[in-house]
This record gives C-alpha cells, structure tokens and sequence, in this order.
C-alpha cells in the first residue's frame, strides 16, 4: 500500500475546511481536481475517508484517523525543515509566536518590534486567544512557543518564567471610591458590580481567586470578553475590574480610568515562556526565546518594575505545567539541557537527548 504525501495533503485540507470546493480555494485548484485527488487516496487505502452525504463534507471514522496522523506527518516534516535551517543560520525565515490575550495585546508587539530590528530578514506572525485557546494550538503543534500568563497545565508542555505582573482594580475617574483618600480595604468594595474576563482566560481564574481571599466570591458581576472591552465597560461606569497592570498604564495616564490602591493586593503572577516539550524549536524561534529571556520588565512599560524576582519560586526559577517550581537549569524529566538552554528533542526511538 502506498500514501501519497500530496494526496493526503489534499485530504486534509478537505476535512480541516470542511468541503471540497472551500479547499479547492484555498489550494488554488479545481474542484473537480481536488475530489478525484482524495478520490484516488480512498482507492489506494481501500477505506472511505469523506461522507459527502451530508451538506458538509465530514470524515469517516477511517477519516478521521488518517487525518490525525497526516497532520503529524507534516508537523514533523516543518520540524524536519528546521533542523536543516539551524545548520544554515538566522538569516531568512517566518515566527509564528502565540500570546494569550493580555500578554498577547501588551507584550508581543513591543517584544516582536525588538526581535525584527535585530534580525529583519525573519518575517512574523502574532495569534492571541485566551490561555485555553493558546495551549490547544501548542498541544497540535500549530504554534512552537506562546508567551502566556499564569502557567499552563498539560504535562506535555513545559513554562519557564520570564516576567512577572499583578492585577489592579480599576474604576471610572469619577468613582467614590477614587477619591478615597489611603489605601482601599476589601470591605469597602462589597457592594460593588465586578466586570469579569470570559471563562478560559487565565486572568478569569486569578480574578476569581482574588475576589475569593477577599471575601467578594458572591458579590454582583458580568462576563465581557477581553482587556478592551473590559477597560470601556469601567469607563462607561458599569462596574469595577480586576485587570493587568500593563493594560491600564496609558489609560490612567491619560485619566481615563483610575486605579484603586486596594490592601492587601493580589499577589503577583508568573508570565511564562511555553513550548511542547518535544518539538525542535526553529531558528527565529530559538532566537525569539532568548530575547524575551534578556528582558527584565515589559518592553517600554511604566508601571511594574518589579523584575523576576517577586515571583513565587525565587529568582531565575522555571514553573513546570504541573504546577511545581524548580531553578532553571535544574534536570527536569522529559528534559535536558542543550547549551543555548533548550529542551532536548526526542530521536528516532522516541528518547529525549
């Protein structure tokens, strides 16, 4: 039996945009061309791959399977093309770094503004989603490194710290409670309407958590997705919020939003460098990890200077995706250190080098 790589290419591209003529644009190709191309694929594997009963062309059970190790298949083809490229240099090439949402909207650009000045020949490209959406893309190798809040925690990735930020409560200018002279107790926000990130967010988790220590766990809320619509509901007057640092600073500079100095604060949270423990990490990629290790704070931020040791764990430590914190540097399993300090990569056997 032989798998034709072109073939299944085409089938992929059939499952993944959920019909044969949304492929056939996306491939630059005909119709026609594309069912006879998958067509040939079913007749060399024996097995129906498409149900094109339906209004959408779905896989079959033997699809569905072939569709999985395809997309494998290619990852590791793209890896394979990065193993040749680090013997060539960082001269050309594409990154393709993930944020989560406020890491995403306040960090990477400034960050990628750095990374091109010092190597222009390397295009790029930025996804921002919250931190559930990020680590689905880590786990199916869409993405190579995402710069996250908090620390993930499936065991097939691994976060090391590089930044730290706290959450502070922000509020209209004209709020009472911005007027407020020293410092604001807990108790004093109890009556108050939190404005609430989405479910999935990293930043939802803390600000529960928050809210909880504080004795606000039941207090009156609403859910609105991400930091901007977040920062316009409290303008608006509709509530106070639980929000990044790093998001605020130009808006109480410019006296759009006021912060409240509650005590005692949130603690603060780790902002972590993440990549699948076993993908070969490419050159642009490579070089973009040991930029973001050489910042100490937020690239051309105001507020937070705190550097990486306010962070629990210590200074220099490395937050595992279970949770625990050991020194970088420190043998970690599934890992081993190369001399530019990234993970081993797994060979053909499946052993971590």
């Amino acid at each position: 039996m032989e798998l034709n790589l072109h073939r299944l290419w085409i089938f992929i591209q059939v499952v993944e945009h959920g019909g044969f003529s949304a492929a056939a644009r996306e491939l630059y190709m005909s119709q026609p061309s594309v069912s006879n191309q998958v067509r040939r694929l079913e007749q060399s594997l024996q097995v129906p791959l498409i149900d094109r009963s339906g209004v959408r062309a779905t896989p079959t059970a033997e699809g569905e399977v072939l569709a999985a190790y395809g997309k494998r298949v290619f990852l590791l083809a793209e890896e394979a093309v990065a193993a040749v490229r680090q013997v060539s240099g960082l001269v050309t090439g594409r990154l393709l770094v993930g944020g989560s949402t406020t890491v995403g909207t306040y960090l990477l650009p400034a960050l990628l503004a750095r990374f091109r000045a010092a190597h222009p020949g390397i295009e790029y490209d930025i996804y921002v989603g919250n931190n559930e959406a990020v680590q689905e893309r880590l786990l199916s190798g869409e993405i190579g490194v995402a710069v996250v809040a908090g620390v993930p925690h499936a065991s097939q990735l691994c976060a090391e710290r590089v930044l730290s930020e706290r959450l502070v409560v922000i509020a209209r200018p004209g709020h009472p409670l911005a007027a407020r002279p020293g410092p604001v107790p807990p108790e004093a926000l109890a009556e108050q309407r939190f404005v609430m990130r989405e479910p999935g967010s990293q930043t939802r988790e803390l600000q529960e958590r928050v809210l909880a220590e504080w004795g606000l766990g039941g207090g009156p809320r609403g859910d609105v997705w991400g930091p901007e619509a977040v920062k316009q509901c409290v303008a608006a007057g509709l509530g106070l919020a639980l929000i990044s640092e790093h998001a605020v600073d130009g808006d109480v500079r410019a006296g759009t939003l006021a912060v409240l100095p509650v005590r005692p604060r949130p603690r603060a949270r780790p902002i972590s460098l993440v990549r699948r423990r076993d993908r070969l990490l490419s050159p642009a990629e490579r070089a973009f990890a040991a930029l973001l290790r050489s910042q100490h704070d937020w690239p051309d931020g105001e507020t937070g200077r705190r550097g990486r040791d306010t962070e629990p764990g210590g200074p220099d430590g490395e937050f595992r995706a279970d949770g625990e914190t050991a020194p970088r540097g420190a043998a970690d399993p599934g890992r081993a250190a190369d001399p530019d300090g990234e993970a081993g990569h797994p060979d053909a056997a499946g052993a971590v080098r």
